[in-house]
């Protein structure tokens, strides 16, 4: 076991893992310390938090020892008296990991001593967090303020323009430090973690406010850290599950206040944000247990609660997930049901959102509706949810223009005449979508294509066919060489937006501004009712071969409809057809597609079809076995063990033989194999 002298050199040691075995070691003789030495290392720790002018360190080192005394039954009434008054004084430190520290050491001293602790230093602590929310962070420094925002901006600030959320100011604002502030709300949550439910009788409309200013901060780590303190407020309201919930309880006196501001914070703009506000919400309905009160919360918190399961940061949508099976039950159906209105509202208002990833969260919640809830529900609000799905349609971001695409798919399944007058806008919409440089956006559209063909039948049939046709035809007209812009990195592209290949010019990138994470980056445009099908600003004109690639798409979609065998039969010459084109760059993306979909029209349509065509596709399968490019080599490879599955591999091999010899030693050395 250490002594007091090593432990306490370690506790002051520069570097956080010497600090860390320090109060390793000093908990470890905690457990074995007589009453007298004990009083020797709180003389010894209090010595270290009296030192004015020392290293932060040291002072980081000392509130760690101050806890770990301070949990231990035998620690002496003058020392936490005293460590009290440091720990109060430390909250202003310069250096925020000491005021961090400092703040645990009040949350110690509340759970030690209860909330008398809170009812003595209650005015400090709310103090300190009001002073330091009312602060201007301009005031200080501000020449360096000045040259940050001149960075940010690329100019001097007399220049800047308030037009969007990329200006210097607000940048500065929402993302730089905000001195204390943070530090001293995480004090305030340590206390109220420390009194637990004897906090209850603390909780009135002037600390609330307090908090509340804090969540319309415009700096997201206070609102974040404001949130975390919700959560923990709510906490201190818990009642048994089932028994009644009092007047004097503060979720029950100010539970309208909570859930408005927590609704907000689930709507934040900031991933980090939401988690904190998505676990403030999980508590507060779960300390509701009351359902009779919990549903007066509903309209205000279900909504984005029901949005956030699909939303893209994946921390997020996984809590959110795991907080509607907790909380809902299995009655979640039933209750978006019964809130369909205010479901309804919210999904329409975050389509309008500035964050795109919010967009794309409420296209699929949108689709989502469509297929699980109840039809009779959803239909007075069909036409309405359309016209949102449209809008989203010509998004700059991809993401959002597949999840509108596929969502719109499935209102037209679902609701076929209610989606008949939206029909003309959205063909051109489909066909746009069909033919995006993005290879999942084009099988959304295909995806969607067949919806409509199920919905509507043979009359939309004849139209989709008849844009098969011409797609496939098309691709005989494919360029043999791109320019040099034409084309488009097939990475997933940089904040849900295509990354142009030109973008891997130096000039582009040379004494440009730069932006940190997606959220500083320029705001992608949100679409509109009055721009047309190619209204967007990160494309480029689509090449034939990505079309033709979209309407192999389609077929395979088309042969999973019932009664259309035989249409999609009479495409498949022209679909090998379309697959021997070699003469340009990009075929091999375009037989990738080609060999991956030939398995599902074959199931689709049925053996004795399949058969009468299949030959017509092995030259373009066994020259994509033999090419360089690794997938489309792979799909070769897996649509002969597919198609030998299901044809039987005498068949295949049968026919392979009699179509041309030299294939067979191809053949069999894919994982079909020799038989």
């Amino acid at each position: 076991m250490a002594t007091k002298h090593e432990f306490i050199a370690h506790l002051c040691s520069p570097t956080k893992l010497e600090r860390d075995r320090g109060l390793q070691e000093l908990q470890r003789s905690l457990e074995m310390v007589s009453p007298d030495s004990l009083r020797d290392i709180e003389t010894e720790i209090e010595k270290l938090l009296k030192e004015e002018d020392t290293k932060w360190e040291i002072k980081h080192g000392a509130l760690m020892g101050t806890k770990a005394l301070l949990s231990q039954d035998t620690c002496s009434r003058d020392f936490t008296e005293r460590a009290q008054t440091h720990a109060l004084k430390l909250l202003e430190d310069v250096e925020s990991r000491v005021r961090i520290a400092a703040g645990e050491v009040m949350g110690a001293l509340c759970t030690r001593n209860g909330p008398s602790v809170y009812a003595a230093t209650k005015g400090a602590i709310l103090e300190g967090v009001r002073v330091n929310l009312e602060r201007q962070p301009h005031s200080e420094a501000p020449e360096e303020t000045e040259k940050l925002m001149e960075k940010l901006a690329g100019t001097s600030p007399p220049k800047l323009e308030r037009r969007s959320s990329t200006d210097a100011a607000h940048i500065f604002h929402d993302t730089a430090g905000w001195k204390s502030l943070e530090t001293w709300m995480k004090c305030l949550q340590a206390v109220i973690e420390g009194c637990g439910a004897g906090f209850n009788p603390f909780i009135d409309q002037a600390l609330l406010d307090l908090v509340f200013h804090a969540l319309d901060h415009t700096n997201r780590f206070v609102r974040e850290t404001g949130y975390y303190v919700c959560a923990t407020l709510v906490s201190c309201g818990i009642v048994e599950k089932g028994a009644p919930i009092n007047e004097d309880n503060a979720i029950y006196r100010h539970g309208d206040q909570f859930s408005q501001y927590l609704a907000k914070g689930l709507a934040d703009n900031w991933s980090q944000v939401r988690l904190a506000a998505s676990v403030a919400t999980r508590r507060f309905l779960e300390n509701v247990t009351s359902e009779e009160v919990r549903v007066q919360f509903y309209p205000a918190l279900l909504p984005t609660m029901c949005l956030n399961r699909y939303y893209v940061a994946e921390g997020v949508r996984i809590y959110s997930q795991d907080s509607w099976k907790q909380v809902m039950g299995g009655e979640g159906k039933h209750l978006v049901e019964a809130y369909i209105n205010d479901v309804v509202e919210c999904y329409i208002s975050q389509t309008q959102a500035d964050n795109h990833a919010v967009r794309e969260a409420a296209c699929a919640c949108i689709a989502e509706l469509g297929s699980k809830v109840d039809k009779e529900v959803v239909r007075p609000f069909v036409r309405d949810l359309l016209d949102a799905l449209l809008v989203c349609f010509r998004d700059d971001s991809w993401p959002v223009r597949d999840a509108a695409c596929v969502a719109c798919g499935n209102f037209v399944l679902c609701f076929p005449e209610e989606s008949r007058s939206s029909m003309d806008s959205l063909y051109p919409l489909f066909y746009e979508n069909l033919q995006d440089n993005i290879p999942s956006v084009r099988q959304g559209a295909a995806l969607a294509l067949a919806n409509v063909a199920r919905a509507y039948g043979q009359d939309a049939v004849k139209i989709i066919i008849e844009k098969v046709k011409e797609g496939l035809l098309g691709v005989e007209k494919q360029a043999a060489n791109t320019e040099k812009y034409s084309g488009l990195d097939k990475s997933p592209a940089t904040f849900g937006v295509v990354k142009k290949a030109r973008d891997n010019d130096m000039e582009l990138h040379t004494n440009q501004p730069m932006y940190s994470c997606g959220s500083l980056a320029p705001k992608m445009r949100r679409g509109s009712r009055d721009g047309g099908c190619m209204d967007h600003k990160f494309k480029r004109p689509a090449e034939p071969w990505e079309l033709g690639e979209g309407c192999v798409h389609v077929v395979a979609e088309l042969a999973q409809v019932d009664g259309l065998s035989q249409e999609v039969s009479q495409l498949l010459p022209l679909v090998a057809k379309t697959a021997s084109y070699q003469h340009y760059t990009q075929h091999v993306h375009l037989l990738e597609a080609v060999c991956h979909e030939l398995p599902n029209i074959a199931k689709g349509i049925g053996k004795r079809a399949f058969k009468m065509n299949v030959e017509s596709f092995f030259d373009a399968v066994f020259y994509s076995l033999s090419c360089e490019n690794a997938l489309t080599s792979n799909e070769a490879s897996q649509c002969l063990s597919s198609l030998g599955a299901f044809l039987g591999p005498n068949i295949l091999r049968g026919r392979v033989e009699q179509y041309n010899p030299r294939y067979l030693q191809q053949l069999e050395s894919t994982q079909f194999g020799p038989r």
